[in-house]
């Protein structure tokens, strides 16, 4: 089964951790575990991942150079799609070595009109605790908004209309190599009017870009990985409940985060409607049992009503 796994940024920077690289290895070194037993079960998988701390990281960076001058966000993303899949590939590379890999910067065409530019939402960089996050606000002229208890930058996220090198990715998937690609959602790139592509100030949502990848790959699944087991109602309250098996329309009037699991139950869906194949959102460690339907969140287009279960303690 060719399963497009999504390792979300909470997955790789746990929350509250030390953005530093040593963290970050540490990190992926325990996502790659979990990805090498997906392939021992027989699965292939093409992996993408987040990178909201590190553009974030790397924006702050750039910004602190001598004269000022920063790289544009299209530019920072795909530096880190680069960092991020390096350690991956080579963590993958040490656990399964007698498979090929390959990590590409993966360009993903939005719409210069879509109406995120003037909306942004999408945080990236590290958490602040209020009054910081509005004093950089000012400084540095961001938007800022709210991230659990904590508050980060947010920029325009535009939905993804195109993989551009979805073929090359089909092409090497054909030849069973597994694949790391459509970083941080990929570099967001525009059409001008005579044809040619040029990068925008956005960071594309990672799990509406993989939703995208998987139905261009025609995968047989899409597996969102973060660091909550499953898709809760009433999230962080006592009556949380969480959902196991669930179809697009039982979810109709839902509102979930923006910022965290409010694309991922988008994506899924989107998955799902667009192909009729199972979408499932749930955490890191428990992927492999999530495949067989045996934990998190599953959306299926004929999924039967289930009770809602317990938040676990």
């Amino acid at each position: 089964m060719l399963v497009v796994v999504a390792l979300g940024g909470n997955a790789l920077l746990r929350r509250g951790e030390p953005m530093t690289a040593g963290n970050q290895r540490a990190n992926i070194v325990r996502a790659a575990s979990v990805l090498a037993k997906l392939v021992d079960e027989g699965h292939s998988i093409v992996v993408t991942h987040g990178n909201g701390p590190q553009v974030g990281l790397l924006a702050l960076q750039a910004a602190a150079t001598s004269d000022g001058r920063t790289f544009p966000l299209d530019v920072l993303g795909a530096e880190s799609a680069g960092m991020i899949g390096y350690v991956i590939e080579q963590e993958l590379g040490n656990l399964l070595k007698d498979r090929l890999f390959a990590t590409l910067l993966t360009q993903v065409k939005v719409d210069p009109q879509d109406p995120a530019f003037a909306h942004p939402t999408k945080p990236i960089g590290p958490v602040y605790d209020e009054a910081t996050a509005r004093s950089l606000a000012n400084e540095r002229g961001w938007q800022i908004a709210p991230d659990g208890d904590k508050w980060r930058r947010v920029v325009p996220s535009p939905k993804p209309l195109a993989i551009l090198e979805a073929s090359v990715i089909s092409f090497l998937v054909e030849r069973a190599v597994i694949v790391i690609c459509t970083g941080g959602g990929g570099v967001p790139v525009i059409a001008r009017d005579d044809g040619s592509l040029c990068g925008v100030e956005a960071v594309i949502d990672k799990d509406l870009a993989s939703a995208l990848l998987a139905r261009q790959l025609q995968a047989d699944m899409l597996l969102l990985l973060t660091d909550v087991d499953a898709v809760y109602v009433d999230y962080g309250t006592a009556t949380a409940r969480a959902l196991r098996r669930v179809s697009p329309k039982e979810l109709s009037g839902q509102n979930f985060p923006a910022g965290s699991m409010g694309p991922k139950v988008a994506a899924a869906i989107e998955f799902t409607e667009a192909t009729g194949k199972p979408a499932a959102i749930g955490k890191l460690d428990d992927a492999v049992n999530i495949v067989k339907g045996e934990r998190g969140t599953w959306f299926e287009t004929s999924a039967l009503p289930a009770p809602l279960e317990p938040a676990e303690r």
